[in-house]
């Protein structure tokens, strides 16, 4: 006889095939699938979730995120927080700077002792002339030394940035600080003259001012920072090299040097309530514009007022003065220059 190769079939009226177990366990679910969002035959309906929106635990909240009474739409910790312009609770931009310059034939006097340029004020020797020159040139590169580093770490390192984001009374304390010093600096011979006080008047002016800097730049990004430290530094090199090599005289433009201070002045304090207002692209640009220019020309006025071959020159006593004006003037166009190129890469 041949033996089948299918098992015998199950004949139902002999029993269960498993007996019942004791112990009070519920008896196995029936075959088949139950309905979606159903109970369980047999099973307790908690705590297994009765649709796709109950909790699935007591005292949670139900749903899916972005559905009434769910769970909350982001965002959760980790992930990016969505882009936008900054709202309640980020501080927005400074306002810009309005240029606190005064040029300085403007308090010359025809006593040689007693003003800034004198008329024919010239140097009595080469000697004296190269060691005013590098005595002022040391200045201002330890003034752009210090402004580089602070505009660098405010760049750079994010806490720091942060930090005077979120903390503006600071940026308005180091304004009015620069403010101050620099009128007494300017209109005050005593002090300007005297040391150690000019030392330290020079210093503390030069914390303010880089601080309002690096405030400034700290709201741009790290590659318009750099195309604005070079082409300033361009210019700088390239004004200075033609003020040395030059027959033109700026320094006889005395009046027009004065108005131009002025009208920047001017512009920049109605450019900045306009803007307070309503933000107006082409309004700041051609304010930015025109700071930069005007503030090239300044530094071409200084620095042939330096060099003392010109029609009027600074004393040789005045090398707080010199380093200073220059160095503003470096600075201004720095940030008109950041304006100008932060605008166009956003």
């Amino acid at each position: 006889m041949s033996r089948s190769d299918y098992p015998p079939g199950y004949d139902e009226s002999r029993g269960p095939l498993y007996a019942p177990q004791g112990g009070g366990y519920p008896p196995p679910p029936a075959y088949g699938f139950p309905g979606f969002g159903g109970p369980q035959p047999g099973q307790p309906s908690a705590p297994y979730p009765a649709g796709p929106n109950a909790p699935m635990f007591p005292g949670q909240p139900g749903g899916y995120p972005g559905q009434p009474g769910g769970y909350p739409a982001g965002p959760y910790p980790g992930q990016a927080q969505p882009g936008g312009p900054p709202g309640a609770g980020y501080p927005m931009p400074p306002p810009i700077m309005p240029p606190m310059h005064i040029p300085s034939d403007i308090m010359s006097s025809d006593d040689p002792d007693d003003g800034f340029a004198a008329r024919g004020s010239g140097f009595d020797s080469l000697s004296i002339r190269h060691a005013f020159i590098r005595k002022v040139y040391l200045i201002l590169a330890a003034q752009l030394l210090v402004t580089t580093s602070i505009v660098a770490m405010f760049t750079f390192v994010r806490p720091v940035r942060l930090f005077v984001q979120r903390n503006p009374a600071l940026y308005w304390a180091s304004y009015a600080v620069y403010f101050v010093t620099h009128l007494v600096l300017v209109c005050c011979k005593g002090p300007r003259r005297k040391c150690p006080w000019n030392v330290i008047l020079l210093g503390i002016f030069t914390l303010a001012l880089s601080y309002v800097t690096g405030s400034i730049s700290s709201y741009y990004d790290t590659k318009a920072v750099f195309l604005a430290l070079g082409i300033t530094a361009v210019v700088c090199i390239a004004v200075t090299v033609f003020c040395f090599q030059t027959k033109v005289d700026f320094t006889k433009c005395q009046g027009l040097f004065c108005v131009l201070g002025i009208v920047v002045f001017v512009t920049g304090i109605i450019t900045t309530i306009v803007l307070s207002f309503k933000y107006i692209p082409w309004l700041h640009m051609l304010y930015a514009g025109i700071g930069a220019i005007a503030f090239t020309l300044f530094l071409a006025y200084h620095t042939q007022l330096l060099i003392g071959n010109r029609k009027h020159s600074i004393s040789p006593e005045e090398y707080v003065f010199a380093a200073l004006s220059i160095y503003v003037d470096i600075v201004q166009i720095f940030l008109f220059l950041l304006q100008i190129i932060g605008a166009s890469t956003k």
